[in-house]
């Protein structure tokens, strides 16, 4: 995923997406409140982190859970 693509996906899903100039570093807002906000080093966390605010972190759950789930014990 470009910029330009997660930009425009998350202007739909109601958030804008700003990046430092020479940099992969992303800053985001939810327009309706630009109180909330979050800062991520890849676009690829960046996406991460809208999904997880648009969603209450249900990906973080679903990673605990998996985790939780499938540990493997090498003993």
């Amino acid at each position: 995923m470009n910029f330009t693509l997660l930009k425009q996906w998350a202007r739909e899903k109601g958030y804008d997406v700003l990046k430092e100039k020479g940099t992969e570093v992303c800053i985001w807002t939810v327009k309706d409140d630009p109180a909330i906000t979050g800062m991520a080093d890849t676009l690829r966390d960046t996406a991460t982190q809208i999904y997880n605010h648009m969603t209450d972190d249900k990906w973080v759950e679903y990673q605990e859970e998996y985790k939780r789930t499938k540990e493997i014990n090498y003993e």
